[in-house]
């Protein structure tokens, strides 16, 4: 079951209108270009979000999801300051955290930890496991000493499933689902609120997700943690998450309780999604098929910018871009269609 969504009225986290582009134009001669048979400067930017809003409560498994390229992961990374953001405001507990500077960062980069996707690139090959649970707690918790360092490393290995007799073993003498498990245990050594997890399962094998899924849920019990879970398989998040977030080309189409969302999810691309999950047991299911393709984001189309691969697109989303709105169940959705009552 899903945890319950935190009562406290307090926010863990709040990201309002954040803006994140990536300059990919090259060198100066890379970005020349003729035009009108003259040369012409022209930069080109990766516009990876655009305009995203949303809060995340203590407690809670807040879930990003959406097809690939959709700007999920460079959410995560932009939330924990890996990359700056070009515009919008990150608060943490009410305390702005996007335009401090790495100093100042210091704190809350214990309070705030990431399990990345690809846990065998993301663990140093030529350090053991024992000095990479034991390195971040070095470095933001001093005062602890070698010894009670060393007995937290036996905790949290214990606590994660990995015999901490292993921990003189390199990463690449463990297997995947091993390396996920150290990757979640370096997450947990300095005892953060809130873990940003990117695809921690996507690329396991079946039973081994089941393995991690329970991990990081018996972890949160335990420990009270804050997830923010980053995937594209929705059969999974219907099973852990408190609320879902649909995120298309960089922007939030959809955000509502996760039995909302699977019971009646409203915006098209929303219900495009959840009709490709296969069901065990249940024939006639309608399969909604986009049409088009995933628009770039270095050109972003006018107005919505699903428009092109919506069926119930008009005028009007043509040219006007749709504002997330909140309907009467609690439920965002940003399209014109449902809030004129088309769908």
């Amino acid at each position: 079951m899903p945890p319950r969504l935190s009562t406290s009225i307090e926010k863990i986290l709040s990201v309002k209108n954040l803006v994140k582009a990536f300059d990919i134009s090259g060198g100066f001669l890379d970005q020349l270009h003729w035009k009108n048979g003259k040369p012409v400067r022209q930069r080109t930017t990766v516009k990876a979000i655009n305009d995203v809003s949303f809060n995340i409560y203590p407690g809670e498994t807040f879930s990003v999801v959406g097809e690939s390229g959709c700007g999920k992961s460079t959410l995560g990374r932009t939330i924990l300051g890996l990359y700056p953001p070009n515009s919008g405001k990150i608060l943490y507990r009410g305390e702005r955290i996007d335009n401090i500077d790495s100093k100042k960062m210091l704190p809350y980069r214990a309070r705030m930890q990431m399990i990345f996707q690809d846990p065998y690139a993301s663990l140093n090959p030529r350090m053991k496991v024992r000095q990479i649970l034991q390195e971040p707690v070095a470095f933001h918790r001093p005062d602890k000493s070698t010894a009670e360092i060393s007995d937290k490393v036996d905790e949290i290995m214990h606590l994660v499933g990995v015999d901490p007799a292993w921990a003189d073993r390199f990463p690449h003498e463990f297997s995947g689902g091993q390396r996920q498990r150290i990757s979640i245990a370096r997450a947990l050594m300095v005892d953060p609120e809130f873990i940003v997890a990117d695809e921690p399962i996507s690329a396991l094998d079946v039973s081994i997700q089941a393995q991690i899924l329970n991990l990081l849920m018996d972890a949160q019990e335990k420990k009270g943690l804050t997830y923010m879970f980053i995937t594209h398989d929705l059969s999974v998040v219907e099973h852990i998450s408190s609320r879902v977030a649909v995120m298309y080309l960089g922007t939030v189409c959809e955000l509502a309780r996760s039995e909302d969302l699977f019971a009646s999810p409203r915006h098209p691309y929303t219900q495009a999604l959840l009709s490709a999950i296969p069901k065990l047991g249940q024939k006639g299911l309608k399969h909604l098929k986009l049409r088009g393709e995933v628009p770039t984001p270095i050109n972003l189309p006018s107005g919505c910018f699903f428009h092109g691969r919506c069926v119930y697109a008009n005028e009007r989303c043509l040219h006007e871009r749709p504002k997330l709105l909140t309907m009467d169940n609690g439920t965002k959705v940003a399209c014109h269609a449902v809030q004129e009552g088309r769908i």
